[in-house]
C-alpha cells in the first residue's frame, strides 16, 4: 500500500474514534448529574468534533474522496463507549467517568500508533496537536474518576 493509502486509513480510523468519542461524552454530558462534568462532557464532545472535521479535510487534501464520518462498528473504542450506555442508566458519575476513562484509554493508544507509525508532514502535525489534547483530556477524566465518591 502507498504511504498515502496508509496516511489516508490512519486518519480516517482516527476519524472514526474521534465519532465514538464525540457520542460518548456527548452522552455521559446528558446523563451526569454535576454541572462541572456537564459541562466538561460537551466541551470534550465538541472538541472531538472539531478534530474529526480537521482530520476529514486533512484526508481530503491527501486524496481521499469520501473521508470517514460516521463511529466505528468494531474497535475496542466502540465497546469501550457502548459501555458506557450501562453506565449512563445507572445514573452513576463515577461509573460514568470510568467508561469514559475506558474510552480515553483507547483513544490514546489509536493516537500514539498513529504518531509513530508512519504518518508525515502535516497530517503528522495535525496528529500530534491532536493527540496532546487527547491525552490531557485522558488524564483529566482519570483523575476526576479517581476523586469521584
Amino acid at each position: 500500500m502507498s504511504q498515502q493509502k496508509e496516511a489516508i486509513s490512519t486518519i480516517n480510523g482516527l476519524i472514526e474514534t474521534l465519532k465514538d468519542g464525540e457520542k460518548g461524552f456527548k452522552d455521559a454530558s446528558e446523563a451526569v448529574k454535576d454541572p462541572q462534568l456537564k459541562s466538561l462532557f460537551r466541551q470534550y464532545s465538541q472538541q472531538r468534533h472539531r478534530f474529526a472535521s480537521e482530520l476529514q479535510a486533512q484526508a481530503l487534501s491527501l486524496g481521499e474522496s469520501k473521508p470517514e464520518k460516521s463511529s466505528s462498528a468494531s474497535s475496542a473504542m466502540h465497546r469501550a463507549w457502548i459501555n458506557l450506555k450501562s453506565a449512563v442508566t445507572s445514573g452513576d458519575d463515577k461509573a460514568i467517568l470510568s467508561e469514559c476513562e475506558r474510552g480515553e484509554d483507547s483513544a490514546v493508544h489509536e493516537y500514539k500508533e498513529a504518531v509513530q507509525n508512519g504518518l508525515t508532514g502535516v497530517a503528522r502535525e495535525i496528529v500530534a496537536r491532536q493527540f496532546t489534547e487527547i491525552k490531557s483530556a485522558h488524564d483529566r477524566v482519570k483523575n476526576l474518576r479517581d476523586t469521584a465518591k
